[in-house]
């Protein structure tokens, strides 16, 4: 008897079982070194970097304006966005809550605070979730959102239960791989594979789907990531096959080491530099770092090695920022 999904029943495809989502040809992340004492292991490990209590962002307090009629990003922290664009106003994966974790008093807490207060944000039209994780789904967050501005939610399949979990009449609209949904009449969004996975317990794995997200904008396209494996660059590499290169690619950067557990969930820099080749992008902009300690790196290793990786491939400090939290990144 197969296992019970609490988040999704559909169909089977490509890339579900019945039960379980997955990436076509792609290894599961952390697949047979995700038990609780590998977990322990890994932090409270000797080679895991001692993050400072405190890591200020000298961008912190930023205050967006109301409506923005090109282009504006702005990373409130860790994965956090704020897009702004054609008069609407984007949030993507807000948390901001103390703790990346399902307990208020343990798990990785922030290194900073959000670069956007809550109470600063402008008025927000809609909310894109890529998957489930901590530090990319905060319930808490996203039923306060909810509650000012009853912006609409876009999730992957099987998001909308967890999504909905503090107010039933939170409205989401969930898509599957390449399901593309208007935001307005002059910008959409389009759910694009990830080499990730998902979990918000200890028994759901890929139970909920996981992507990227396309934004089909006046200003152009852009492709975020919350997070991703590299993997051999097929993803990359077929979604701009498919789409096109975009014109801006917002790419995490960190939680990556050690490389033998975190390889097929997270990309080190590297990586990131090699995926923007991928996917064409002429400009991105790197995050997923120095908010939460989640992995073994130092708080700014991730900057670092990205210079490393910019300076290798002969780019220009320009074409791939190590974003921090508040920053703002418009188009020249």
């Amino acid at each position: 008897m197969s296992e019970r999904n609490p988040y999704y029943s559909g169909p089977l495809s490509d890339h579900f079982d019945g039960t379980r989502f997955f990436l076509p040809g792609a290894l599961p992340a952390a697949r047979a070194k995700g038990s609780l004492a590998t977990f322990a292991d890994l932090r409270f490990s000797k080679e895991r970097a001692r993050w400072p209590a405190h890591f200020p962002s000298p961008f912190a307090g930023a205050k967006p304006p109301a409506r923005v009629a090109g282009l504006r990003v702005t990373l409130i922290g860790h994965a956090s966005f704020l897009i702004q664009t054609a008069g609407l106003n984007i949030l993507v994966d807000p948390v901001f809550a103390t703790r990346a974790s399902p307990l208020p008093f343990l798990g990785p807490k922030r290194a900073n605070p959000p670069g956007v207060a809550m109470a600063d944000l402008p008025p927000i039209d809609a909310v894109l979730v890529t998957h489930n994780h901590y530090d990319h789904l905060d319930t808490r967050a996203l039923a306060r959102i909810w509650r000012a501005y009853r912006p609409s939610f876009v999730a992957p399949l099987g998001n909308d239960r967890t999504i909905r979990g503090r107010n039933r009449a939170m409205e989401v609209t969930v898509l599957d791989w390449h399901d593309r949904h208007a935001l307005s009449a002059d910008v959409a969004v389009t759910l694009v594979p990830a080499h990730h996975w998902s979990a918000r317990g200890l028994n759901d794995r890929r139970m909920a789907l996981w992507g990227s997200f396309l934004l089909h904008t006046p200003a152009g396209l852009i492709y975020h990531i919350g997070d991703t494996g590299y993997g051999d660059g097929a993803t990359f590499r077929a979604i701009r096959a498919r789409y096109g290169a975009p014109d801006l690619a917002i790419l995490p950067i960190g939680a990556y080491e050690p490389r033998w557990f975190m390889i097929n969930a997270h990309m080190n820099p590297a990586d990131a530099v090699q995926a923007r080749h991928d996917i064409g992008a002429p400009v991105a902009l790197g995050h997923h770092w120095g908010t939460f300690q989640l992995t073994h790196e130092a708080v700014q290793q991730p900057e670092l090695d990205l210079a490393a990786a910019r300076t290798a491939a002969g780019l220009p400090d320009d074409a791939f920022i190590a974003m921090r939290p508040g920053q703002s990144w418009e188009p020249r």
